[in-house]
């Protein structure tokens, strides 16, 4: 089985965020980044078929600058065969454009399958899978939490509000990997040492022209101090009447 992953490097979202200079983007100065969770998920799916199946090829692609091979080198070092890095200087906020510059590159690579995160919580789109697919002309099964493969069909599970859904669909196809498919191993020092020596092929991409674009970023307010109105029972009716004339819920 012939596996590609589209996996991107995300800035830690544990840590307070400061809005850039232009406004509109986030100040790099001391983020730490790393390969994203929904990716990193979707990478050990594929090592887990590949494993399965006793054969068969995975490979990761990123899009961006050249620090995006810090963390192909890390999918490599979890057990990926290979790495294809389409080195652009930024990453574009629209989806469709990232989705075309990916669709371009694995349109010839007869992958089987070809795995995304579900979303990339620095921008929380959730679409490039989708649209590659409808680029590549394939099924695409989205948000899925369980997965089976077998000969040229497979059954994958999504989770929804209140039920589960099971969905079958033939390969080739795209899927977008959620919460609870697995657990990403941690790379060994055998691995990382691998790593090295695996390939990994740079190939500059020109983007296409984006059509969504973010104008301004604005940090969330501040939250307001609490107040205290007493202790134990005599507190109710002043808080019964805050609660219906300042915040206004009742």
């Amino acid at each position: 089985m012939k596996i590609a992953v589209c996996i991107k490097r995300v800035p830690d979202m544990d840590v307070r965020f400061k809005i850039g200079a232009d406004s509109a983007s986030v100040d790099e100065t001391g983020l730490k980044y790393d390969l994203n969770d929904f990716d990193a998920w979707a990478v050990e799916a594929a090592l887990q078929l590949r494993e399965k199946a006793g054969a068969g090829e995975v490979t990761v692609v990123s899009l961006g600058p050249d620090a995006a091979q810090e963390t192909l080198r890390k999918a490599l070092s979890m057990g990926a065969d290979k790495a294809i890095h389409l080195k652009t200087e930024r990453i574009p906020f629209d989806s469709s454009v990232i989705a075309k510059a990916l669709a371009d590159e694995l349109r010839g690579g007869s992958y089987d399958l070809i795995l995304f995160g579900k979303m990339a919580p620095d921008t929380a789109n959730g679409v490039t899978g989708p649209i590659a697919a409808e680029l590549l002309g394939v099924a695409c099964v989205t948000a899925i939490s369980s997965l089976e493969v077998n000969g040229q069909t497979g059954t994958a599970k999504r989770e929804l509000e209140g039920a589960q859904e099971f969905v079958e669909f033939k390969l080739p196809a795209v899927l977008t990997v959620d919460e609870g498919l697995n657990t990403a191993r941690y790379p060994t020092l055998k691995g990382i040492m691998a790593a090295k020596k695996k390939p990994l092929e740079v190939k500059p991409v020109q983007l296409g022209e984006s059509k969504v674009n973010v104008k301004k970023m604005e940090l969330p307010a501040e939250r307001s101090a609490g107040k205290i109105v007493g202790e134990g029972a005599a507190a109710v009716p002043e808080l019964v009447r805050l609660l219906q004339t300042e915040a206004k819920v009742i």
